[in-house]
């Protein structure tokens, strides 16, 4: 017999500690959070406010956070999908929608803390480098710092959009230009580096995504249908998305507040497992049962169960005296 070495004995098992469900899931770096939710202690209870940027298949999310020891709460927060009440329909998750989910989500926390009035941010956007904590503010602008997640955070990544729209919305978020598309590093150490903010304004109004448009339009009709049908069905042209993007981002100052949809009134009414709604459909939902009912119910089964088995043996000890 071949002698195995034991790698993993009991005591290796008894002092084993087990990762926080999040990081076992692989949701959250603990490494990065542990450094933006740390406070100073003279600070005391001050909330450190996160803006956090998520990018789904569907949507973008934004996000205003702040810890406590229960659990993280949320300020405010915008997605994409709300562009369509701002008059984009469509793109929900380009370059040019996360600008502007940042900047709806920028206004809205400064209504809430009320501070809109006393600071507008960039109003015409340039695509030029801006600091809010640089201008002459009469208040201290609202801080908070980016959280992107898991991401790789490669130059010209759409959360830096998201950066972007939050920073010309009024927020002070600690951040350098060196992620934002027009960016070139210095050729030599030290010296200063280059950033061509029209580059950044071409991305920020979807210009590459109209180009693109254009470009299948002429070589490849069949695939633009089919990648840009929801732009078809809304009568918006490659030629339309700059003037609609800017006619989105000033509906977005005169009117950021969330509003909460309208309850849609309909009503429900159960008879047994099956559902009637108001509107006329139906659909099948079991009642849950106590724990008593579920008991009942398994010594129901085991005794149907014992029934029947003992009408098998009962069936063969008849055929084996009749043989």
């Amino acid at each position: 017999m071949v002698f195995v070495k034991v790698q993993k004995n009991k005591a290796y098992y008894k002092r084993l500690q087990v990762k926080y469900r999040r990081r076992r899931e692989g949701k959250t770096d603990y490494f990065a959070r542990r450094k933006m939710v740390a406070q100073d202690k003279n600070k005391y209870n001050t909330p450190k406010y996160r803006g956090v940027c998520r990018i789904t298949n569907k949507k973008v999310i934004c996000q205003i956070v702040y810890a406590t020891i229960q659990g993280d709460k949320v300020l405010t927060q915008a997605n994409s999908t709300e562009l369509t009440k701002y008059g984009v329909p469509a793109g929900h998750t380009n370059y040019a929608a996360c600008y502007a989910t940042g900047l709806l989500v920028a206004r809205r926390a400064l209504e809430i803390v009320g501070l809109s009035d006393a600071i507008s941010g960039v109003e015409d956007v340039t695509g030029e480098e801006f600091h809010v904590e640089e201008e002459d503010n009469e208040r201290r602008p609202f801080k908070c710092i980016l959280d992107v997640g898991l991401i790789r955070t490669i130059s010209g990544s759409r959360v830096f959009a998201m950066l972007k729209g939050a920073v010309d919305g009024g927020l002070h978020v600690p951040h350098s230009v060196s992620k934002f598309p027009g960016y070139k590093e210095p050729e030599e150490k030290g010296a200063d580096y280059e950033y061509d903010a029209a580059a950044h304004l071409e991305r920020i109004m979807g210009n590459h995504v109209q180009e693109y448009m254009e470009m299948l339009q002429e070589e490849d009709p069949e695939r633009y249908k089919v990648a840009f049908s929801a732009f078809i069905e809304n009568d918006i042209e490659p030629d339309g998305l700059e003037d609609m993007y800017k006619e989105c981002h000033s509906k977005i100052r005169e009117n950021p507040t969330f509003e909460k949809k309208a309850a849609s009134g309909i009503t429900n009414k159960r008879t047994g497992n099956t559902i009637t709604t108001s509107n006329g459909s139906s659909y099948t939902r079991a009642v849950k049962r106590s724990c008593a009912q579920r008991k009942d119910r398994v010594k129901q089964k085991l005794a149907t169960a014992l029934a029947k088995m003992g009408g098998v043996v009962a069936e063969e000890e008849d055929e084996e005296e009749e043989e």
